[in-house]
Order: structure tokens, then sequence, then C-alpha cells
């Protein structure tokens, strides 16, 4: 699976950004995708996901009502929509892509088989 990963950049605190995820493989191999981020020293963290057949999505407590998921079927691309960015989302971000769902508990980094190769997000103060 190759990924073509876009939309990453700098943005003052308040500020909003788009990325965008393609994925090579058709989506009806795969059930869910989704991002997570990872500063330096940290593990990879769970952002937001979504159920590719049925659009049900999933976000981390620290982005719900700033940030919102969706996809785009046709075009096998996934969109996360970040708004009111704050300096502690400051990270690289990861798209990622699984053949599984799991429901609500699609969360986990094990659930995400297939990785982009990610794009910096900086937000200032």
């Amino acid at each position: 699976v190759e990924f073509v990963e876009s939309g990453g950049g700098s943005v003052q605190a308040g500020g909003s950004l788009r990325l965008s995820c393609a994925i090579s493989k058709s989506t009806s191999t795969m059930y869910v995708m989704g991002w997570f981020r990872q500063t330096p020293g940290k593990e990879r963290e769970f952002v937001a996901g979504v159920n590719l057949p049925a659009g049900i999505e999933l976000y981390a407590d620290s982005v719900k009502g700033r940030f919102s998921i969706s996809r785009d079927l046709q075009k096998r691309t996934a969109y996360l929509q970040m708004n009111s960015l704050k300096p502690e989302d400051t990270a690289e971000y990861y798209c990622g892509a699984g053949p599984y769902w799991r429901g609500y508990y699609t969360t986990a980094l094990g659930d995400y088989k297939y990785w982009g190769q990610g794009t910096q997000v900086t937000v200032g103060q």
C-alpha cells in the first residue's frame, strides 16, 4: 500500500490546517483510515480514525470538537480538518490504514497495518 500525504505546515495558534491522505490500494480491502501523531521521545498516539464503509468517526479526547475526519471512497482519500490549533498539537502526523474494524476500540497502533511517511505540523504561540 502506498500513501500520498499532504497538508502539513506551520500555523499560529488558533489557525487551521487540513491533512490529506490518499492510498493506492482499493478502499474495499480496508476498513479504517486515520491519523496518529508523534513528538520526539514519545510514543505515537491516536488522533482520529474513520470507518471507511460507514463513515463512523473516532477522536482522541484532546482533539474532539476541534478536528474533523472524513473520507472520499472514490478518491481513496481521507482528510483531517484541524481547527483551533494549539502549540501542543505540534507533532509529526502519520496517516495509517487497516483491514479490520473493532468499533470504537479501533484506536490502537496495531489496528493500522499500513503507514504513510508522515507530515510535520507546527503550531506557534
